[in-house]
C-alpha cells in the first residue's frame, strides 16, 4: 500500500489518465467500428467520410500515447484498402 504523499498522489493520477485514455481508445475504435460497417453495407460516400473521421483520431491516439504508432498506421492502412476496393 502506498504510504509516501507522492505515491498516493501517482495513484490517484494514474487513475484519472487511465479513464481519460480508455475513453479515448473507445472513441477510436468506435470510429473504426463505423467505417466496417460501412464497408459491410457496401456504401462507399459513408466509408469514406467515416475513413477521414477515424485517420485524425488514430493519429491523436499515437501523440497521446495510447495507440503504437504502427498500429494506428497499419489499421489506417487496412481500412483505406478495404475503402478503395469497394468501387
Amino acid at each position: 500500500m502506498a504510504n509516501t504523499p507522492q505515491a498516493k498522489k501517482r495513484i490517484r493520477r494514474n487513475a484519472r489518465r487511465a479513464e481519460i485514455n480508455g475513453a479515448r481508445v473507445s472513441r477510436i475504435r468506435t470510429l473504426v467500428k463505423k467505417v466496417e460497417s460501412a464497408l459491410e453495407a457496401g456504401d462507399k460516400a459513408a466509408a469514406q467520410t467515416a475513413l477521414t473521421a477515424v485517420q485524425p483520431e488514430l493519429s491523436r491516439g499515437v501523440a497521446r500515447g495510447v495507440l503504437h504508432q504502427n498500429t494506428a498506421s497499419r489499421k489506417f492502412g487496412r481500412l483505406t484498402k478495404r475503402v478503395q476496393a469497394l468501387a
